[in-house]
């Protein structure tokens, strides 16, 4: 069954104005006649080919292929999922989301997930209840002597879990939550069968936020001297994913579009000193290793990133892992140096915000600044010494996706080893092609490849799928090996028992975006290709064509062979008299229909 109700899905594309939802993404757009156009925000382009119909709330690119309705859009821009996408422009449209049709579990899900958003907001404020206790006196120091404000203090929402054992657990069974979710929160950990606990005791407490403001976790920070770990931080729950949060970013996602680009720095406290320093388009990646979701949850707001990390060696590792990964998710990266023993919250804490914002203004573009890191102690007129630090650099070359940035680099790289700008330009080329293989996904399908039975056949499926489900019925698996289009139709197939009006709709969810190119293009056609149960038909005759060729091939291969060989004939001579009787019947079929 459809996830969301048909009518509830009509009643939001309805509401949801799909010009607007593009534009306030940052894709400018200019009225040509009844439609919208731009510059395609999915592949580069200097000519817009990318248009937006308002009237008909669709989408498409007539240079990437790519196109859909605003769901479909949000998707793509925003890197999210289908009920995801669903969601957020339901909050947008102010539309009540319906449970899941026929979705029990999932209906389940949502309420327990619910029911932990609420259990965090509920320990947030009891945080910052005990903060303001003659108990949370020590925190509240802490947060003076880091030169944070009362308003700052209240931004980030701080407070204070105090020594007691269970006073938080308490208080949320109080409130009505039951101990296992508690446990499930990690506001909670069991020590023995009869001891529950609470996780955060005698810390200074930091909440993190998605980046729609919903708090999903906390880290709490060491009160004294010697206590361990420096940091605890929630576990990874069904509301919070490490590697899916940024922490910060609910505050400063207005500021970063603003901008057009982003600040990283790595703790709770650099992200608070550059915010209350008004440097308020800065995220902070906790101290973790940045990772490719955290990375296109960023792409949403910016395609520029300075990274601001401790200048120790740990902090500039971290600053190399997150730079290639941003240079390969698109990003324009930028690497501010601070001075050794410093992280942003103690140099703006010594130095004042203005003295940070002129390190920012100063940052080096990244891959100069790893050129040189790289090339520091080399000596260039070895060979050896050239062909170690052209290596080195090719893996990082490779992931840069614009194909004029590797030639910039591969200029620049050439320089600082002495050798042949061409030279460097083929290898970068060379490695930059073996990488594109591996992700091919994205690429359209070879219209041309397509067999019009198979054209048929999609093109029935979304604009006619009462008879296209009929005649799938029809189909064995086996029917679309080898076929250009045959993952699509098997996707479709998977739908069977599914309402017949939602099988386009939730066929285009399941599908990546070079195979809804290819529909979008088919369904372009006023007329179906053939009828689809003709189509089917011309399907299985190929089917029938490619196995007798396969036979063929073995036969002639067994004739090589000589005498020895005639046992093994007389079972292909076998199979491939049915197979001419099969295809026999399927032309008589065609020629009667």
């Amino acid at each position: 069954m459809s996830l969301f109700p048909s009518s509830f899905i009509d009643d939001l594309k309805s509401h949801a104005d799909i010009v607007q939802v593009v534009q306030e993404r940052g894709v400018p757009l200019r009225r040509s006649g009844t439609a919208w156009k731009g510059l395609c925000p999915f592949h580069g382009e200097k000519t817009p080919s990318f248009q937006v119909n308002g009237d008909k709330g669709f989408f498409h690119c007539f240079g990437c292929g790519v196109g859909g309705d605003v769901i479909k859009f949000v998707e793509l821009f925003d890197k999210v999922t289908f009920p995801e996408a669903v969601r957020q422009l339901a909050g947008r449209a102010g539309l009540a989301v319906p449970e899941p049709e026929d979705s029990k579990q999932d209906a389940e899900g949502q309420r327990d997930r619910d029911s932990l958003l609420k259990a965090h907001e509920v320990a947030a404020a009891w945080f910052r209840e005990q903060l303001a206790t003659p108990a949370g006196a020590a925190a509240r120091r802490q947060l003076k002597d880091r030169g944070l404000t009362v308003e700052t203090i209240e931004r980030i929402g701080a407070g204070y879990a105090p020594a007691s054992r269970e006073t938080l657990k308490a208080r949320l069974l109080k409130e009505g939550f039951p101990l296992p979710l508690l446990l499930r929160s990690g506001l909670a950990v069991q020590r023995d069968e009869a001891t529950v606990l609470d996780r955060f005791r005698n810390r200074l407490i930091i909440p993190i936020h998605r980046d729609n403001g919903a708090i999903v976790a906390f880290g709490g920070r060491a009160m004294e001297e010697g206590q361990q770990p420096k940091y605890l931080n929630s576990p990874e729950t069904p509301i919070y994913v490490k590697g899916r949060t940024l922490y910060g970013l609910h505050l400063s996602k207005a500021a970063i579009t603003r901008a057009k680009h982003a600040v990283m720095v790595e703790g709770y406290f650099d992200f608070a000193q550059a915010y209350q320093a008004g440097i308020t388009n800065v995220v902070a990646s906790s101290g973790t290793a940045l990772t490719p979701v955290q990375a296109k949850l960023l792409k949403r707001f910016a395609s520029k990133v300075v990274l601001s990390f401790d200048p120790d060696a740990a902090g500039q590792g971290a600053a190399a892992r997150s730079s290639e990964l941003l240079v390969t998710e698109g990003f324009q990266v930028n690497v501010a140096m601070l001075p050794s023993g410093d992280d942003p919250d103690n140099f703006i804490r010594k130095s004042g915000g203005p003295a940070y914002q002129e390190k920012l203004r100063h940052s080096r573009p990244y891959l100069e600044y790893l050129l040189d890191r790289a090339s520091a102690g080399q000596d260039f007129s070895k060979d050896e010494s050239r062909r170690e630090f052209l290596n080195a650099m090719l893996a990082v070359a490779a992931r840069i996706p614009d194909a004029a940035a590797r030639d910039q680099f591969a200029d620049r790289l050439a320089h600082k080893a002495r050798i042949t700008e061409e030279v460097v330009r083929t290898e970068i080329r060379k490695a930059a092609v073996h990488r594109q293989t591996a992700v091919e996904e994205r690429t359209l399908l070879p219209l041309g490849q397509i067999k019009p039975a198979e054209r048929g056949l999609i093109w029935a499926i979304m604009k006619d799928p009462a008879a296209a489900v009929a005649a799938l019925a029809e189909l064995d698996e086996g029917d679309l090996d080898g076929l250009s289009a045959g993952a699509i139709v098997q996707q479709a197939r998977s739908l069977q028992g599914w309402p017949v009006d939602s099988i386009p709709r939730t066929l285009l969810e399941r599908l990546n975006k070079g195979e809804a190119g290819v529909i979008d293009e088919i369904c372009r056609q006023a007329s179906p290709p053939g009828a689809a149960l003709d189509c089917v038909r011309a399907l299985k005759k190929l089917r029938v064509d490619r196995e007798l060729a396969e036979i063929q091939r073995e036969l002639s291969r067994l004739q090589e062979q000589g005498p020895a060989a005639d046992g093994g004939m007389d079972a292909l001579l076998v199979r491939k008299q049915a197979l001419l009787q099969r295809r026999e019947s399927l032309i008589e079929v065609e020629s009667r229909s």
